[in-house]
């Protein structure tokens, strides 16, 4: 922690564009580094790396957002690719998994959105629905085409009692969707916090961590959005917690 402002990892995703020589990059969303230094955090990028590195980020954070991305390979919880997966990023993948294991088990706080909360729940032994409009009987429209960032698209229901629910203080709101994958089977110790209408899983958390958070959505393309500011501000301060506690960095 650097003075009282907690360093927040934060996982990135890699890119390939053809306008930029088609060089393999580290990249993320703007919008996550806003949320987190507005919510009063200091960003730290993290690349892909070789899974044995993560134990040196642990040391360097005090708070860790898993970003959106690409799919998990399903190879992770058992199963075989089905003809809608999405691309994949097996670099990515085997970093991250072993990541949030030993964040998680070190007591540090996580906030995992979107592509995150399926590698968490991976992680943990939990299993993913690879293709909602395939597996999901009378499903919604999960992946959103709303031209604007900050676009809401669909209800969730939040479980009353529930870390989020405090967050939220409400059990009924809207958010915005952009995913086609999510939560199947949720991993021992987690427990669901929030769904849509049809049943789709868009929020997990494991009770006896200090926080450890999934959302299905992408709140960090509503940053002015209070419940976004609520994700991000109970993150940050409960990384400030942690660190005063020592955990973390």
């Amino acid at each position: 922690m650097v003075g009282e402002t907690p360093v927040i990892g934060i996982s990135c995703s890699t890119l390939v564009l053809p306008d930029m020589r088609s060089v393999s990059r580290f990249a993320l969303s703007r919008y996550y580094v806003q949320c987190v230094t507005e919510a009063g955090g200091l960003p730290l990028l993290i690349p892909n790396m070789a899974p044995e590195m993560a134990g040196a980020y642990l040391t360097r954070m005090d708070g860790l957002v898993l970003s959106g991305g690409l799919d998990v390979d399903p190879h992770y919880y058992g199963e075989e690719p089905l003809p809608d997966l999405g691309k994949i990023d097996i670099v990515r993948d085997e970093f991250e998994l072993e990541l949030v294991k030993v964040v998680k088990e070190a007591g540090v706080p996580i906030l995992a959105i979107c592509r995150g909360i399926q590698v968490m729940n991976v992680a943990f032994g939990g299993t993913l629905i690879q293709h909602i409009p395939a597996q999901v009987e009378g499903a919604l429209k999960h992946e959103q085409s709303a031209i604007r960032d900050d676009a809401v698209s669909q209800s969730i229901d939040i479980v009353e009692g529930s870390q989020l629910h405090e967050i939220a203080g409400t059990t009924r709101t809207r958010v915005n969707s952009f995913h086609h994958q999510s939560v199947k089977r949720v991993a021992e110790g987690f427990q669901v916090t929030a769904t849509t209408l049809d049943g789709v899983i868009e929020g997990i958390e494991d009770p006896n961590h200090p926080y450890c958070v999934g959302v299905q959505w992408h709140p960090e393309r509503r940053p002015h959005d209070p419940l976004t500011q609520g994700l991000f501000a109970s993150h940050v301060e409960a990384a400030r917690a942690a660190a005063r506690a020592g955990s973390g960095s």
